[in-house]
C-alpha cells in the first residue's frame, strides 16, 4: 500500500544515491548501525534511528523495518523506489519514517517493548541490517504506607508486623526498600523480615506490595519508619519515598515519680496543688495514691484520685505531709513506688492587744502588741491607717503623751519570711478624748457699716464638740473627722462693732473660746456677699489716677508740637502748598513768618479742664482751655 506523504521526497533522495544524514557513500558493502536500546514512556512517541553506508556509485536501495517475535520477524514498514508501505495492521497509523530514516512509533504500548530490525538493500551490492531493543517504561505512583496502629509489645514472641507499603501502576516492576530512622533495613532471620508481592494488573502495569516485620524495643517509641520505591528511567536509577510513620510500642514501667505542681515553689494556704504519679511505661499502669500518717507506727491512708492525679483545692496546713505513689507492673511482676513531701505555709491567729476601740485621755501612754502564728518566722510592722505612714517594725508599738492627732486606726501587718504573697493585716481604733481646741487664727476683721460679713470658727475634739456664737445670725456647720467648722453670717451694726463676736466649742471634757474683734474700715467697702472670715481690702487710688492722666496729656501735646514743626519745615521747602482758606489761620496776625504757632483745640468738657495746669500748677479758666496757642519759637 503506497503512501503519498514523504514518499516523493524519499524517492528523490534515494535516486541521488542516498547522500543524506542517515547514509554515507564509500563503503565496500552495505553497513547498518543502530542503538542497542531505546527507551520510551508509555503513551508517548518512540524514535529508533537507523544509520547506514553504501558502496560508491550505488543508485538503488530499499529499506525494510521488522520486529522480532521469538525467533521470527514480522515486516511492519518498508520503502521501495520511493514508495512507502505499511504491512502490519498492529502498527498501521502509528509508524512513520523521518527524513534521516528514523522510525517513529506513536502512542507506544507495553506490547511495543520488542526488538526492531532495520534492513537496507542496494541491489546487487548486497544487503545490510541491524537491530535495536525498545524498552517501554511507566513511572510508578508514589508509595503509600499503612502502619500497624494496634500497637506492638516489646515482649512479643513472634516478629511483629510494622507496616505495609504499596506502589502501583509501574512498568517494569519496581523495587521497594524499607528504612528505620533513615537507615535501610536488611532481611535477616531474627530481627527483620520483609515480604514482597508483585502483581500484574489487567493493564499490563505492575503493583508492588511490601510488608515489614521487625522486633522493637522501648527506644523505638521515637523511631520513624518509611519505604522507598526505586526504578530505572532513561538509564538512571530513580526513587520516590513514602511518608514517615511512628509505631505505638508497648513496654513495662521501670521508673515511677510523684510530682507536686503548685503556682509557686512555696505553697501557701489557699493555693491549688496537684499531685501526679508519672511512670515511664506504655500504656501507663494503674496508680495508687496514699498519704502517710506519721507516728510511732506510720499508717497509709489511701486517697481518692483519678488515674494517679489528685487535685487539692484551697489547700490547708492540715494537707502538709508525706504522700506515696505506688503501682504494680504485670509484665515484670514488681512493685514500684515513690514519695514526695508537701509543705503548706500558713499564717494564722493574728490579733492585737488590747483590742479596740481604745479610748485614751490626752497625755496618756499606750502600748499595742501584735501577735500571730506561722509556718516560718514572721515579720511585723505598724502603720497609721491601712495605707498610711510606716511607724516602725516589731511586734509592739508604743504611743507616748497622746494628743487628739494621735486618734485613728493603727494597722499591724504580718508577713511570712521567704513566702511571697503570704501576709495578713489587722487594725485597731484609738480615740484620744480631750476638750476642744480652736484652730482659728483671725482675731481682727475689717468691716464696713451695715455690710454682711461671714465669720468662721474651727474646733477639733473627741467627742465632737458643739460650737456656739455669742450673737444670733445664720449658722452653717460642717463636720470632718472630729473637726467642726462653723460659719456665722451677720450684719455689721454699731453694737456689733463695739462688742465683737465670740465662738465657744464645748464637749464633756471642757470648752474653749475665741473672740473676734470687728474694726470699721475707712475706705470704700467691697461689694456685699464676701463670705470669707477676713474681707478682702480694696482701695481706689484716686490721686495716682489723676497723675497718670496729666502725664498722658502732656505727652500728647509734645507729639502734636513735633508734627507741627515737621509740617512747617516741609512747607518752607515747598513740599506742601499752604492756602489761606479755612476756618482759621494757623498763625496769628502779628506773628512773623519765621515763627511756628500750632493751634490745639481741646474737646475736653469744662469739668475736665482742671486737669490741664500750667507749669507752676495753677489752673487756667475753663474758657482758655477751648483754644490754645503754643509758641515754638524759643
Amino acid at each position: 500500500m503506497a503512501r503519498s506523504g514523504a514518499a516523493g521526497s524519499l524517492g528523490l533522495l534515494l535516486g541521488c544515491g542516498l547522500l543524506l544524514w542517515g547514509a554515507t557513500v564509500g563503503a565496500s558493502k552495505v553497513e547498518v548501525s543502530m542503538l542497542e536500546m531505546v527507551e520510551a514512556e508509555l503513551g508517548q512517541t518512540a524514535r529508533i534511528p537507523c544509520n547506514f553506508s553504501l558502496p560508491e556509485e550505488s543508485s538503488y536501495a530499499y529499506i525494510h523495518w521488522f520486529y522480532m517475535n521469538k525467533h521470527n520477524r514480522t515486516k511492519i514498514y518498508y520503502m521501495v523506489r520511493g514508495q512507502v508501505f505499511e504491512v502490519d495492521p498492529e502498527y498501521k497509523g502509528r509508524v512513520a519514517m523521518e527524513d534521516d530514516f528514523t522510525l517513529t512509533i506513536s502512542r507506544v504500548t507495553l506490547q511495543d517493548a520488542r526488538t526492531f530490525v532495520c534492513q537496507v538493500g542496494a541491489g546487487s551490492l548486497g544487503v545490510g541490517e541491524n537491530r535495536t531493543k525498545l524498552h517501554i517504561y511507566k513511572t510508578p505512583e508514589p508509595p503509600e504506607i499503612q502502619v500497624n496502629d494496634a500497637g506492638i509489645p516489646v515482649t512479643s514472641k513472634e516478629i511483629p508486623k510494622i507496616a505495609e507499603c504499596v506502589s502501583k501502576n509501574g512498568f517494569p516492576a519496581p523495587n521497594i526498600t524499607w528504612y528505620k530512622n533513615g537507615s535501610p533495613l536488611r532481611q535477616d532471620d531474627t530481627q527483620v523480615s520483609i515480604l514482597s508481592t508483585l502483581t500484574k494488573e489487567s493493564s499490563g502495569l505492575y503493583a508492588m506490595k511490601s510488608t515489614l516485620f521487625a522486633r522493637v524495643s522501648r527506644e523505638d517509641r521515637q523511631s520513624r519508619f518509611h519505604c522507598q520505591v526505586s526504578y530505572r528511567l532513561l538509564g538512571a536509577n530513580q526513587t520516590a519515598a513514602s511518608a514517615k510513620v511512628k509505631v505505638t510500642v508497648f513496654y513495662s514501667t521501670e521508673n515511677l515519680t510523684l510530682v507536686i505542681h503548685s503556682p509557686q515553689p512555696q505553697v501557701r494556704e489557699g493555693d491549688e496543688v496537684t499531685l501526679r504519679c508519672k511512670g515511664d511505661g506504655n500504656p501507663p499502669p494503674e496508680y495508687s495514691l496514699l498519704k502517710v500518717q506519721e507516728g510511732a507506727q506510720p499508717e497509709e491512708k489511701e486517697l481518692t484520685s483519678s488515674n494517679g492525679v489528685l487535685i487539692l483545692r484551697k489547700v490547708k496546713k492540715e494537707d502538709s505531709g508525706r504522700y506515696l505513689c505506688r503501682t504494680f507492673d504485670l509484665d515484670s511482676m514488681t512493685n514500684l513506688e515513690d514519695t514526695a513531701e508537701l509543705s503548706v505555709n500558713y499564717l494564722e491567729g493574728l490579733k492585737i492587744t488590747p483590742e479596740g476601740p481604745i479610748q485614751l485621755q490626752q497625755g496618756d501612754v499606750l502600748a499595742l502588741t501584735c501577735d500571730a502564728r506561722g509556718s516560718k518566722p514572721l515579720e511585723f510592722r505598724w502603720k497609721k491607717e491601712k495605707k498610711g505612714k510606716l511607724l516602725g517594725p516589731g511586734k509592739q508599738l508604743k504611743l507616748s503623751n497622746v494628743t487628739l492627732e494621735s486618734s485613728g486606726n493603727y494597722s499591724c501587718e504580718v508577713a511570712v519570711t521567704g513566702v511571697p504573697g503570704l501576709s495578713r493585716s489587722k487594725q485597731v481604733y484609738v480615740a484620744v478624748q480631750a476638750k476642744p481646741q480652736i484652730s482659728s487664727k483671725v482675731s481682727l476683721v475689717p468691716v464696713q457699716q451695715n455690710e454682711l460679713v461671714t465669720l468662721m470658727c474651727t474646733a477639733a475634739a473627741l467627742p465632737e464638740p458643739k460650737i456656739t456664737w455669742s450673737i444670733n445670725g445664720k449658722v452653717q456647720n460642717h463636720i470632718d473627722h472630729h473637726r467642726v467648722i462653723s460659719n456665722l453670717t451677720v450684719q455689721v451694726t454699731p453694737d456689733l462693732l463695739q462688742s465683737g463676736v465670740t465662738c465657744t466649742a464645748t464637749n464633756e471634757f471642757g470648752n474653749s473660746s475665741h473672740h473676734i474683734t470687728l474694726k470699721l474700715r475707712t475706705t470704700t467697702p467691697p461689694p456685699i456677699g464676701n463670705t470669707t472670715a477676713e474681707p478682702i481690702k480694696k482701695e481706689q487710688k484716686t490721686q495716682e489716677s489723676k497723675g497718670v492722666i496729666i502725664v498722658a496729656v502732656i505727652v500728647c501735646i509734645l507729639v502734636i508740637a513735633v508734627i507741627g514743626a515737621v509740617l512747617y519745615f516741609l512747607h518752607k521747602k515747598g513740599k506742601i502748598p499752604c492756602n489761606r482758606t479755612g476756618k482759621q489761620d494757623i498763625t496769628r496776625p502779628d506773628a512773623r513768618k519765621d515763627e511756628i504757632v500750632v493751634e490745639v483745640k481741646s474737646d475736653k468738657l469744662p469739668e475736665e479742664a482742671g486737669l490741664l495746669q500750667g507749669a507752676n500748677g495753677e489752673k487756667r479758666p475753663a474758657g482758655d482751655q477751648a483754644e490754645k496757642y503754643i509758641d515754638l519759637r524759643n
